[in-house]
């Protein structure tokens, strides 16, 4: 039997993270980590609930979903060896019977991949970027690429630097380098070797290859985006795919700042006013579907004509985005007002 909304005064959302029973039992407002989320909600109004996730029961929180007037969810594409397939699904039949769903898995499936990479290439964002569909197309096309400079490797589907390669040709032999994102040292394979590592990626999926970009020691932009306006910036230095002792000790933590930050007005300006709007025309995403909290990452590109900094994307972050700068949660509220508003 269906479960039926209450009558309430107020609109109602679920704030759904993955857990153990443990976790469900316990789970509050105050002890979430989203309890920043739960106060801006509560500022505007809203009635937010906690939802802890699991395949083992999921039937109940399916229940729980179907009382609600929408639901936030905050799950990784892989996490401890499971997916999000029944998940998914399970999000997909609340949305069918009327519960507003943020970020809903088919926007997930258009812009929260690696392909997105590919699908917006020709955006100015863009670079030279490739989609290879299966290992036989990867072996046939990835040496040509190679011949340009290094490139990077990234399954379509992951998280955590998962399945993300820096790949490049060695002069005096046929051998190539190979970079695990998430391995602090390099590796020489042949290409079949590497290929027999990536095999599971091509299972019902693809890859992505792009041109390493030279300048990714100096740090990446992460761009945090409620809805199409944007709600903060983060900057680090990385480790990841970084060859350089000297470049890898400078890696730090992420520190974040408002959407006011003078340093980044160039790229808000470029997020807000023409990139979203092309993303979501390419991509055929209404854009009061776009996510509640979403981010791009970017690397600096070349220098351009006038002096200023180009940006790459590097990749879209939809599933699970947290944490995100202290200004976000009111910015994520402010969004779900205007979608609630929308849909009573």
């Amino acid at each position: 039997m269906d479960t039926e909304r209450q009558p309430s005064s107020r609109p109602s959302v679920a704030i759904l993270s993955r857990g153990d029973a443990a976790a469900r039992r316990d789970a509050t407002a105050q002890n979430s980590r989203f309890v920043h989320v739960f106060e801006a909600l509560a500022a505007v109004g809203i009635e937010a609930h906690p939802v802890i996730y699991d395949e083992s029961f999921a039937e109940e929180v399916r229940e729980q979903l179907l009382s609600v007037d929408g639901v936030l969810v905050w799950v990784n594409p892989i996490q401890d060896g499971r997916n999000r397939a029944g998940l998914d699904a399970l999000l997909r039949d609340v949305a069918a019977r009327g519960v507003w769903v943020s970020a809903h898995p088919d926007v997930i499936h258009k812009m929260g991949t690696k392909e997105v990479l590919y699908r917006t290439r020709s955006m100015g964002w863009g670079c030279d970027t490739a989609l290879y569909q299966t290992a036989e197309a990867m072996r046939a096309e990835l040496p040509t690429r190679l011949a340009t400079g290094p490139r990077v490797i990234k399954r379509n589907r992951g998280n955590g630097g998962q399945g993300v390669w820096k790949v490049e040709r060695l002069p005096t032999s046929a051998m190539i380098r190979v970079l695990d994102a998430t391995k602090d040292g390099s590796e020489e394979l042949t290409l079949d070797h590497l290929l027999r590592r990536c095999a599971e990626y091509f299972q019902n999926d693809s890859v992505v290859d792009q041109p390493f970009q030279p300048r990714l020691s100096e740090g990446v932009v992460r761009c945090y985006m409620a809805g199409d306006r944007c709600a903060g910036f983060g900057h680090h230095k990385v480790k990841a795919l970084v060859d350089s002792p000297a470049a890898r000790s400078e890696a730090g933590p992420r520190l974040y700042t408002s959407n006011a930050d003078p340093r980044f007005q160039r790229l808000r300006r470029l997020m807000e006013d023409e990139w979203t709007p092309q993303l979501t025309s390419l991509l055929d995403i209404p854009r009061h579907d776009l996510p509640m909290i979403w981010d791009a990452d970017f690397m600096l590109g070349p220098v351009q004509a006038d002096g200023t900094d180009g940006y790459v994307l590097g990749e879209i972050n939809v599933s699970s985005v947290f944490p995100f700068p202290d200004q976000a949660p009111a910015e994520i509220a402010k969004r779900v007002v205007d979608r609630l508003q929308r849909r009573l």
